[in-house]
């Protein structure tokens, strides 16, 4: 008996020790496929159809003359070697766009390559390009539109046809388009449904893509930011609650750090800003190298995953002027990061701590969690050691895979790590110390920095479109003098506006030349009069959004004013 009872005694000090530290925690957790695709980092697409001869970004069944279609310089193992430039493990082939216009030779449609010229209909693009992934050691997902436009299923449906009657048939094509690509150009990485998928293909995914992360529809895994900016808000999380990941149309704004399911986020964008399709006017909308490094820093250096296009011309080739900027962009991340400082990798616990063997210029820190045990971590500290004392560098919230911390170059001689929120015990996977030459943080990041968060927003409280916000700011202004409030938006899909704002002094309605609105979303405020113990400034904003059919959520912050523009 008393041995039982000092087993149950045993038992129970586990428990609470357990539960203080907080790892009996169910925290939700990569698949072994999610953690295959998490770590390729960078994804390139492309984006190649009957848009590109028409120079538009959608194509459409109609008069089009697929004799058009002959790209006699088309050469995929060229496309392979285009994604390997900037450090790409995966390509993901748009094999059949909205129009319905499919490159391989299907006999679900006549519109597809058997009936252009290129290899005198005998072609067959998406077996090159799986051939030419294998050669090259890159993944290969594919990107099969659910809809059909020749079925009335347009941009947007997921696969619903306009007209009930034709769903039932246009349901037996789609599915036997699905189950041709999946069942014969071997293991896909990555099935993309864009637009959601209504159309039920659950049999074919459970049997052909078990090794593959699907973009939206009902068996979604991977999550779209809501944006093709290809830059997500920060904080960023992989995971979302199972009950929305099922509607197959989750996005960045369903983030929950204590969701029960694992849905890692993509980061998509066009390198022309904004086309996916080529044309010769798109070529001068070519992205610079400084854009795409800031995307870097907020997909990749979020814990995302970047997923960059590329599209080839009329011939089949990538343009030059593209290749020479995918080569820039891998030369600049090789640049930054392939050699640390220094380093230490796979650390337990709350406080991690790197000591220099002498004074030593930092100015990024790039670091990860062992994801794989979820979203542990949910706040932290990193610090310098100066002359003997320390001083904050930066602070954050959320990591996962990856997070990319830049600041102004300081000289330290040792940087600790402190985790001052966590719902597990920490692991961190590693931590690197980078002195980046030829750096400079971004003017954008050096001023969000003097700016201080005062209130928040969410469409979940709008009504028919719109919402009014009180927004308290006498805490932050506590002497006269001129302030700067501005309106931001964490999660765009469509975007949000201030329709309205009315400033409220000392509780009273007071002439709104106090109030200067300088832009869609940036306010002056003139507090001229004495500020008192009771005094209060408050600015009542009426925000309405674009499109009641997406969710959207934002910030207002405060600063005083910089008087230098």
């Amino acid at each position: 008996m008393k041995n039982f009872l000092l087993i149950c005694l045993l038992v129970l000090a586990v428990k609470v020790t357990a539960q203080k530290s907080g790892d009996v925690k169910a925290l939700a957790k990569p698949s072994n496929v999610q953690f295959e695709w998490h770590e390729q980092e960078r994804i390139m697409f492309i984006h190649f159809g009957i848009a590109t001869w028409l120079g538009q970004e959608y194509d459409e069944q109609g008069n089009f003359d697929l004799k058009r279609i002959n790209p006699t310089n088309l050469n995929t193992d060229e496309w392979c070697e285009t994604a390997k430039l900037w450090g790409a493990k995966e390509i993901i082939f748009v094999a059949k766009h909205v129009g319905g216009f499919c490159w391989w030779p299907t006999r679900t449609t006549e519109y597809c390559v058997r009936n252009i010229p290129w290899k005198n209909g005998k072609g067959d693009l998406l077996k090159e390009i799986s051939t030419s992934c294998k050669k090259a050691g890159l993944n290969l997902g594919v990107y099969i539109y659910p809809g059909d436009v020749s079925f009335g299923a347009g941009i947007g449906s997921g696969g619903k046809t306009a007209d009930p009657s034709l769903q039932t048939e246009y349901n037996k094509v789609y599915r036997q388009q699905l189950l041709e690509v999946l069942a014969n150009y071997g293991q896909m990485m990555e099935v993309w449904f864009d637009g959601n998928c209504v159309i039920d293909v659950n049999d074919i995914l459970e049997k052909y893509a078990k090794k593959s992360v699907i973009f939206q529809s009902k068996q979604a895994s991977i999550r779209w930011p809501g944006t093709e900016s290809g830059k997500l808000s920060y904080p960023a999380w992989n995971t979302v609650s199972s009950e929305k990941l099922i509607t197959g149309l989750t996005t960045q704004y369903d983030d929950d750090p204590n969701g029960d399911a694992w849905a890692p986020l993509e980061s998509n964008l066009p390198l022309y800003n904004h086309n996916w399709f080529w044309n010769p006017t798109n070529e001068s909308k070519r992205r610079s190298l400084d854009e795409l490094m800031e995307v870097y820093y907020k997909s990749v250096g979020y814990g995302s995953v970047m997923l960059l296009n590329s599209t080839p011309d009329t011939t089949g080739k990538i343009p030059y002027g593209d290749r020479l900027i995918y080569k820039k962009l891998g030369d600049e991340i090789n640049r930054r990061f392939n050699k640390a400082e220094d380093s230490i990798l796979n650390k337990l616990g709350s406080v991690v701590q790197v000591n220099l063997k002498k004074p030593t210029p930092i100015n990024h820190i790039v670091w990860g969690e062992d994801y794989r045990m979820g979203h542990r971590i949910r706040a932290y500290q990193l610090a310098g050691k100066i002359n003997g004392q320390w001083k904050t560098l930066i602070e954050g919230t959320s990591v996962g895979r990856k997070k990319i911390d830049p600041f102004e170059t300081t000289e330290v001689t040792a940087v600790k790590l402190t985790i001052t929120k966590f719902a597990a015990t920490p692991s961190i996977k590693y931590l690197k110390l980078y002195n980046v030459k030829n750096y400079e943080l971004p003017v954008s990041q050096k001023e969000m920095a003097q700016w201080t968060n005062c209130g928040n927003w969410d469409t979940k409280t709008f009504e028919n479109g719109r919402d009014t916000i009180d927004v308290d700011l006498s805490f932050y202004i506590q002497q006269p003098g001129q302030y700067e409030v501005k309106f931001l938006q964490d999660v765009v899909v469509t975007g949000a506006n201030v329709k309205d704002a009315i400033i409220e002094i000392d509780h009273q309605n007071t002439l709104q030349t106090y109030l200067i609105r300088k832009g869609n979303d940036l306010f002056y405020i003139n507090r001229t009069a004495q500020i008192s113990i009771n005094s209060a400034t408050k600015i009542r904003f009426i925000v309405e959004s674009d499109n009641q059919s997406f969710q959207n959520r934002g910030r207002f912050v405060i600063r005083k004013r910089v008087i230098n523009e």
